[in-house]
């Protein structure tokens, strides 16, 4: 029995260890993205540029709660060095306390200056998630592009084999020539190298994902696939209104736009005074003859000050200034709604372009072409036309099938461009 505990205790242990990597392996597999899905979410997640985004959202609401209060109170302490005989006692030291307040609307204008500051910060945190969910997106199907290409050049490959075979065995009968042998071994390092290109290609844009998405630029990423089929329709005049209302770029311009305006409201302020309201204690100690009425009684003085507003030019030049930026601004919102609008109408002119594209390859250019290749490669085993015809027919598929792989890729990107300026899920 104790042997059979020892022996019991080693496999145990074995199979502990074992299990670790095992485990270790699943919850990588577990983090790695799969889906587009997956790839948004660790993105949102995981993304320094957001992150730093949503700090800096963070600090401007901040400087609300720092707007809405007024200046500390300042507290002055004297002590009189030589001190002051008064009828009623030498004085010893004196202590003051006083409050200042702003001008009617100063801090309501401090406060409005911050909070769109603050909800500027806020659109623009919105902005730049959607820039990554569109620099993700525009990543993922240009490496599911890459998947396809290197499919499709595999898949040449081997029909180049074939054709090679068809060559030589026409060479071995003397219905074929040599020359033919060589053209298709010419075709088939061609194909392969471009196949070693494609694959060497992966390595790259795997370091360029799993940068947006903030992960170790050596960890793998699987190649993937989307729906080629999905097909949105687009009402022009909408998503340009749409864009315009809920575009957080422009969100943020308009808040800028009122918080410099809140910046007039606060620069005509400086013309009016500040207030200051406060109390003067003295300590005084008791008078040196005796029987002299309020002996030794402290002094408490009320204060009541305003600073001069007397340098007025200096406040119409901030008046001024004030001004000029919000017109800067604006102008600067007018402009940028004028760019996003054309931006919109070239990424959906190539939206539909590549919708047309699709359909010509899918529907007429590539089942032709195949049409072509297998009509060729039969006249061409009855020696009725030349192996180039037959080359000639395989590239014009190939090129067909890479055009349909890159306008389906071209018309995601491109609808996520029209998400990412709209600001709406298509």
């Amino acid at each position: 029995m104790k042997y059979m505990s020892l022996i019991f205790f080693i496999i145990l242990q074995t199979l502990c260890l074992f299990s670790i990597p095992v485990f270790s392996q699943q919850n990588e597999d577990a983090n790695t993205p799969i889906t587009l899905e997956d790839y948004l979410r660790i993105a949102a997640m995981q993304n320094a540029g957001l992150e730093t985004a949503f700090e800096q959202w963070q600090a401007a609401l901040e400087q609300i709660p720092q707007a809405k209060v007024l200046p500390d109170p300042k507290f002055t302490y004297g002590y009189f060095i030589r001190e002051i005989e008064t009828r009623t006692g030498p004085q010893k030291q004196r202590f003051s306390i006083a409050q200042t307040f702003p001008w009617f609307g100063v801090i309501d204008s401090r406060t409005d200056i911050a909070s769109m500051k603050a909800q500027a910060a806020y659109q623009n945190y919105e902005a730049k998630k959607l820039e990554l969910f569109y620099n993700v997106k525009n990543s993922f199907y240009e490496y599911a592009y890459l998947g396809s290409a290197i499919d499709i050049a595999k898949q040449n490959v081997e029909l180049l084999k074939y054709l090679e075979e068809i060559a030589r065995t026409r060479y071995a009968i003397s219905t074929g020539s040599h020359p033919d042998i060589i053209r298709a071994q010419i075709e088939l390092a061609i194909i392969e190298d471009k196949l070693q290109s494609l694959e060497k290609l992966q390595e790259p844009m795997v370091a360029g994902l799993n940068s947006i998405l903030n992960r170790k630029n050596d960890l793998p990423l699987p190649l993937p696939e989307f729906e080629k089929s999905i097909h949105v329709t687009i009402n022009k005049k909408e998503l340009i209104d749409s864009m315009i209302s809920n575009n957080p770029k422009l969100l943020a311009q308009n808040f800028d736009i009122a918080s410099a305006k809140a910046g007039i409201e606060l620069a005509k302020k400086k013309f009016y005074p500040d207030l200051s309201i406060g109390l003067d204690w003295i300590q005084t100690d008791d008078a040196i003859t005796a029987g002299v009425k309020d002996s030794g009684q402290d002094p408490i003085i009320a204060m009541f000050s305003i600073n001069l507003p007397i340098w007025t030019e200096s406040y119409k030049a901030a008046e001024i200034q004030a001004r000029t930026q919000a017109r800067v601004l604006s102008a600067k919102k007018e402009q940028s709604q004028n760019d996003f609008i054309a931006q919109f109408e070239k990424n959906l002119f190539e939206y539909e372009d590549s919708v047309r594209k699709i359909s010509l390859n899918e529907n007429t250019l590539i089942p032709r072409a195949q049409e072509m290749l297998e009509a060729s490669e039969t006249a061409y085993k009855a020696g009725t036309v030349d192996f180039l015809n037959l080359i000639d027919s395989q590239r014009t598929l190939l090129e067909f099938k890479l055009s349909y792989e890159r306008e389906c890729t071209r018309k995601m990107q491109k609808l996520a461009a029209l998400e990412m300026l709209t600001g709406n899920e298509l």
